[in-house]
């Protein structure tokens, strides 16, 4: 059976990480994390005294990274120069600033390679900001995963809650507001739906049942084998 490529784009806290997860565990597919690309460039960059408005400083540092993925468990990990930063990268701060290096060209470039190398063969599940419009334009299944803004932030205060971190709803709603406004108006890859994505609204839906659809969804693509998929939008 063919391995497909899977296109998993939205705004932060649409639930995109956990869905994209989900199917890859369901396929047996490798999952790829492009926010956690990011976000290593920004701690590395902090690590050496780089300014996140830097845009030549931290394309060097982009450019000097490797950055993998390892599954533990149910869980997977986030593996950079040999170290393991999947709990480091995940804090506000260094959400921000993955927000700040994300609008650099030259480091959108260098790791727009390291992304497309990842995904090459395909059996991989890819979620991002700019996934199917970019970096897997070609990708066999995409999907755009949104949620209201209020819902985003009730999960994103619920995670960071969890992990013992204080900060108010109010204040993680303006901040995903404040990157919402930065990603869709930023000029290097700009966050926005793939014109045959299939949109989905996960508001009011648990994140199993997302899952269910865009299994679905690969389920259709592999039985059509290489028709184009009907990019219908709203599954609710």
């Amino acid at each position: 059976m063919r391995r497909l490529t899977i296109a998993i784009d939205g705004p932060g806290s649409s639930g995109k990480g956990t869905v994209a997860r989900g199917v890859a565990k369901a396929l047996g597919y490798r999952y790829i994390d492009t926010g956690a690309m990011y976000r290593a460039v920004a701690w590395a960059a902090g690590e050496r005294g780089v300014s996140t408005a830097d845009a030549e400083g931290v394309a060097v540092v982009a450019c000097s990274l490797t950055v993998d993925f390892r599954w533990d468990g149910e869980s997977q990990r986030v593996l950079c120069g040999g170290g393991d930063i999947t709990e480091v990268i995940r804090s506000e701060d260094i959400g921000a600033g993955a927000s700040a290096v994300s609008v650099h060209p030259r480091v959108r470039a260098a790791l727009l390679d390291a992304q497309r190398a990842l995904a090459a063969g395909g059996g991989v599940v890819m979620d991002g900001r700019d996934i199917g419009t970019v970096v897997l334009p070609d990708a066999d299944v995409k999907v755009f995963l949104d949620a209201a803004l209020v819902e985003r932030a009730r999960r994103r205060h619920a995670e960071l809650e969890e992990r013992g971190e204080t900060v108010t709803l109010e204040q993680i709603m303006e901040s995903l507001r404040a990157r919402d406004d930065q990603d869709t108006r930023r000029a290097a890859a700009p966050l926005r739906p793939a014109s045959d994505a299939r949109r989905i609204d996960s508001t009011k839906q648990t994140a199993e049942e997302v899952i269910s659809v865009v299994l679905a969804l690969v389920e259709d693509r592999l039985r059509a084998g290489d028709q184009p998929a009907d990019p219908d939008v709203d599954t609710d």
